[in-house]
């Protein structure tokens, strides 16, 4: 069954890996520790990691019969925004990421389903799909500045660490308007 087309990769991308330099026999090994910018969209709704910032990849390659192995280490800082008081976080992040390539028509690639397993293009990995998933399903999805953060008040908007501790809302419901008129008459 022939697989879809891939886009071509980009060597210079700065999340593309060139594998030239690794034997293609099982057991060879070789390291690869960078900074890249980071891509865009690297992130959910509310906080994520800011696109061209800094990412250390600390990343190991090793050949295996089918493919190339990398497992390693990406790190990084995220920014955005408390889910209940709406203040600026920043905070760093460090995931693992582990994936297997497979070598362009081995058998893995042949008996495995197209997003099962990664794919080289010839001797380039394109590791942004794996950095992304890591990096994203590690995120808060309602992110908190700290774990007791109390919010807003729902009716003025101020923070409500910053409101005194008796802080109240007169609510005035025109419903009882008549009631109330009645019980200040009679005063």
């Amino acid at each position: 069954m022939p697989k879809p087309s891939q886009t071509h990769l980009d060597p210079r991308s700065p999340l593309v890996l060139d594998t030239r330099e690794l034997p293609r026999r099982p057991g060879a090994m070789r390291t690869v520790s960078r900074v890249v910018a980071a891509p865009v969209d690297l992130g959910v709704e509310m906080i994520g990691v800011p696109e061209g910032s800094d990412l250390s990849l600390d990343l190991r390659l090793e050949s295996v019969s089918e493919g190339v192995l990398v497992s390693g280490a990406v790190s990084g800082t995220v920014t955005g925004e408390c889910g209940r008081c709406l203040r600026a976080i920043t905070d760093s992040f460090d995931v693992t990421i582990q994936e297997l390539y497979a070598y362009e028509h081995s058998t893995t690639d042949e008996t495995t389903e197209e997003d099962e397993v990664g794919r080289m293009q010839g001797d380039l990995i394109d590791l942004e799909p794996a950095v992304r998933d890591a990096v994203v399903l590690t995120l808060p999805t309602n992110p908190l500045c700290r774990p007791d953060c109390p919010g807003l008040c729902p009716d003025c908007g101020a923070h409500f660490d910053e409101l005194p501790a008796d802080h109240s809302h007169e609510l005035a419901d025109s419903r009882w308007a008549a009631l109330r008129n009645l019980s200040n008459s009679e005063e």
